[in-house]
């Protein structure tokens, strides 16, 4: 697998990026065209509506879930990766923290953890600025 780091660290799910949406947008695509082609125009507009509906469900229900597990389960290493390291409780100051400094403090290995969690803490860095101060990356491979 490819090494990770900021340029290359968003991740596609091929059945749902490229099967899924575009058979569902090229089917929305014909039902628009056939709503303002043909003498049935009603049904076809409704059959446009399903397939809105569809697409936008998918895309909700999917991304819904997992990123919802996912951020538990990154919140919870975090947690536990700060405190193996510093032997220092994160909870006692993680409610400072927004969720994309937390999520961006995921790809800080551990010797750079303490400093750089310091500094989002100290100059209020968002999750692309502590992304940008790593060092060494750390990836994240397991990731939805």
């Amino acid at each position: 697998m490819k090494s990770q780091s900021y340029k290359n660290h968003i991740r596609y799910y091929p059945p749902h990026h490229f099967v899924y949406y575009p058979i569902i947008m090229t089917l929305l695509a014909f039902s628009i065209y056939f709503s303002c082609t043909t003498e049935d125009s009603l049904i076809w507009i409704f059959i446009s509506a399903v397939f809105v509906v569809l697409f936008c469900l998918a895309f909700m229900l999917r991304q819904h879930y997992a990123l919802t597990l996912q951020n538990r389960i990154v919140r919870l290493e975090l947690r536990y990766r700060y405190f193996s390291i510093t032997g220092k409780r994160l909870e006692e100051f993680e409610h400072q923290l927004n969720d994309d400094q937390l999520f961006a403090l995921r790809f800080v290995p551990d010797d750079e953890l303490p400093l750089l969690t310091q500094r989002a803490l100290n100059e209020n860095l968002s999750g692309k600025e502590i992304k940008k101060a790593i060092q060494h990356w750390k990836g994240d491979y397991e990731r939805v």
